[in-house]
């Protein structure tokens, strides 16, 4: 397990995030904090860089329209980006870190990002899912 891992764990806690999930081998942490309206947040640390994911929603069929849309609100989007998963259904938020210089506010202004996507654009996240 790396000082780096540690550390991310270290400034999750401090951030009052609830660790569900951990696989110290993989440096994996699944995290939550419900009253913020984050919940199944994977933070991942790999080689030099930590990788953060959570699941927005999944799409039935996508349209032009709605990939027109996400690429438009990633202009908004202050930290992190909307990105398609492997399977090109799953609409998730993805942020990378550099390991070796993070600090707590730069963690805390990624994680605050997903909280302000999902406070901004809840409703239209929703009618997304539903296409």
């Amino acid at each position: 397990m790396s000082e780096y891992f540690n550390r991310v764990k270290d400034y999750l806690m401090d951030l009052e995030y609830r660790i569900v999930t951990e696989d110290a081998a993989e440096e994996l942490v699944v995290i939550e904090k419900e009253e913020d309206g984050i919940s199944n947040v994977v933070i991942d640390c790999e080689d030099s860089i930590v990788i953060i994911e959570g699941l927005l929603f999944e799409m039935n069929a996508g349209s032009a329209d709605i990939f027109k849309s996400l690429l438009m609100k990633n202009r908004e989007v202050v930290h992190g980006a909307f990105a398609l998963d492997e399977t090109g259904k799953r609409v998730i938020f993805r942020d990378t870190l550099q390991l070796e210089n993070l600090d707590l506010n730069e963690l805390e202004a990624s994680l605050n990002s997903l909280k302000l996507v999902l406070s901004e654009y809840s409703a239209e996240l929703i009618e997304f899912s539903k296409a």
